[in-house]
């Protein structure tokens, strides 16, 4: 008879969390999206595509961490001029700082989502940001993987990071905002134990 498989979720004080475990990153579905406004008005999304990280699930969900990385050189958002621009010195800076990170120090969960207190890392310059993390579930997939699969937001100033490029409107206001969104999306892949 085949071994029964360990279940993927559990239920702590209410809430459905993962299984206790290191969940790694797939970087082939992980994007950390961003939401600025040009003109005060027009919304301008883009994207990083180099993700990786890891997510540790501790028995005690307050005991958890997460630690990312994100390639900048991978920012895109659908304009060539205004990527070559996002990666030169004037904001991401990415042959200086090819790399920003993101290590949490706090994890709360909650019936309206998991507040992960962490340190954010653009450009060298490290400030605290929370971000509000949803669990949606989890699943194995047809080739035996165990998938778990959350998204987060936060909003920042990315002034706060020294990302201070602007250009004044002749009728008030700035071109870029300074407030932006960040959405993030992952499936991570459950580390399986090595034997001995």
């Amino acid at each position: 008879m085949p071994a029964t498989q360990p279940p993927l979720t559990r239920t702590v004080e209410g809430l459905e969390l993962p299984a206790v475990g290191e969940w790694v990153i797939d970087p082939g579905y992980a994007e950390v999206s961003f939401v600025g406004r040009r003109f005060m008005l027009t919304k301008v999304r883009g994207r990083f595509t180099d993700v990786a990280g890891v997510v540790r699930v501790a028995d005690d969900p307050a005991g958890s961490s997460v630690e990312v990385t994100i390639g900048t050189a991978s920012v895109s958002s659908g304009s060539a001029e205004r990527d070559t621009h996002l990666r030169s010195a004037d904001l991401l800076d990415v042959g200086r700082f090819p790399v920003a990170s993101f290590a949490s120090r706090s994890v709360r969960p909650g019936a309206g989502g998991t507040l992960v207190e962490g340190d954010l890392t653009i450009v060298g310059v490290t400030r605290p940001v929370v971000l509000r993390v949803d669990y949606l579930g989890a699943v194995r997939d047809p080739w035996g993987h165990e998938r778990a699969l959350f998204s987060a937001v936060t909003e920042l100033n990315r002034e706060d990071w020294g990302l201070s490029w602007n250009v004044a409107l002749e009728a008030g206001g700035v071109l870029v905002s300074k407030k932006v969104r960040i959405e993030v999306e992952v499936e991570t892949i459950r580390s399986r134990p090595r034997n001995g």
